[in-house]
């Protein structure tokens, strides 16, 4: 069986620890840590600018708990909540000026009730 390359080190050994990537300016493009080939806890996402794009958590390699997302001038443009790797409870977006756009509810991954503002 042919392993995940994205789980594994330059020496063909799982993934442990601290871990960043790089953009190709030098400025880092995420960092988190691995436990034995899977991401794990927080991880933060960033744009080539630098700016945070997103963050959120990770259990066994899957998104997990709740999660935010960022615009290139630093305004929240989306919040929601993933239980293994499914979109649940509400979720909330954001204009680009920073005001509440619209909330919509996940049950089980599917769309459901949207309020729009």
């Amino acid at each position: 069986m042919k392993m995940d390359p994205s789980k594994i080190d330059k020496d063909e050994k799982l993934k442990n620890g601290d871990y960043k990537e790089y953009f190709k300016n030098g400025n880092v493009s995420c960092e988190g840590e691995f436990k034995e080939g899977e991401r794990t806890g927080q991880w933060k996402y960033y744009l080539a600018n630098g700016q945070l794009k997103a963050v959120g958590n990770y259990t066994h390699g899957k998104l997990t708990g709740d999660w935010k997302w960022y615009r290139e001038n630093g305004k929240l443009m989306q919040t929601g909540s993933f239980e293994n790797e499914i979109k649940t409870g509400i979720w909330t977006r954001y204009h680009a000026d920073g005001n509440l756009m619209d909330e919509t509810e996940f049950i089980n991954g599917k769309k459901g009730k949207v309020n729009k503002y």
